[in-house]
């Protein structure tokens, strides 16, 4: 399975998001998971002493014909079962297409592995992690119940290839389930509370250690849920 979480803002949880959901599928019955990071905050989430020189954006700059099992050299155990394809410092850029095609080739290199794995697509805005949302078995958006953030996911392209949303619930917003998953058209398949244990675990660097239960029960909704039903926008269960 090639999950892909996106959302239209930063500062959404969608990397804590990725990092959870990778390790709830290690833990599962395939006895690894791996975690693309092209958002760059998942050494960080893991607690990682430095980030590795080389990861996907070194493979993306290479194009579409880069071969899959460089991969492979480029994964680093971060938790147990779970091995993580860092971002990297590549700083030239594809042109929109190729970059396009790059990522659908990555995305099909994933999807292809011994291994479930987990996209963190950050805003899913380069063409590379866009058409990964578009290659994706299954991809969901992660947004808080936010006027401005509803207005730009319904803007974004990468919203035509989701099948669910997952709803950060922040005190004091007054959108609900219902009217999140009716305005982006998908159902809301989990919900993550805002609570301090998750920040805590997360700024301490011990996320993989310490998992908080309602971030794990969050991520193990995201997983059975996509992971049983159809893959495309507003046809989830």
């Amino acid at each position: 399975m090639l999950l892909a979480l996106w959302s239209p803002k930063g500062g959404s949880g969608t990397s804590v998001l990725a990092a959870a959901a990778a390790l709830v599928l290690a833990r599962g019955p395939a006895g690894g998971c791996r975690l693309a990071d092209l958002d760059g905050d998942q050494p960080a989430i893991f607690g990682c002493a430095s980030e590795p020189e080389l990861g996907l954006l070194d493979w993306l700059a290479a194009g579409p014909e880069a071969p899959s099992e460089a991969l492979d050299r480029l994964a680093v155990e971060v938790a147990p079962g779970v091995a993580l394809l860092p971002t990297g410092r590549a700083t030239s850029l594809l042109d929109s297409r190729p970059a396009a095609e790059a990522g659908a080739a990555l995305a099909v290199a994933l999807r292809d592995g011994p291994f479930p794995v987990v996209v963190d697509c950050g805003r899913a805005a380069e063409p590379a992690a866009r058409a990964i949302t578009e290659v994706a078995d299954a991809s969901v958006i992660v947004v808080r119940g936010c006027y401005l953030a509803l207005r730009r996911a319904v803007g974004s392209g990468a919203l035509a290839a989701t099948a669910a949303a997952v709803l950060v619930e922040e005190p004091g917003r007054s959108l609900s389930r219902r009217e999140v998953a009716d305005v982006l058209g998908v159902p809301v398949v989990a919900r993550v509370p805002f609570r301090e244990q998750i920040f805590r675990a997360v700024d301490a660097g011990v996320l993989a250690a310490r998992l908080p239960d309602s971030l794990a029960r969050a991520a193990s909704d995201v997983t059975t849920r996509v992971g049983r039903g159809p893959a495309r926008r507003g046809a989830a269960a």
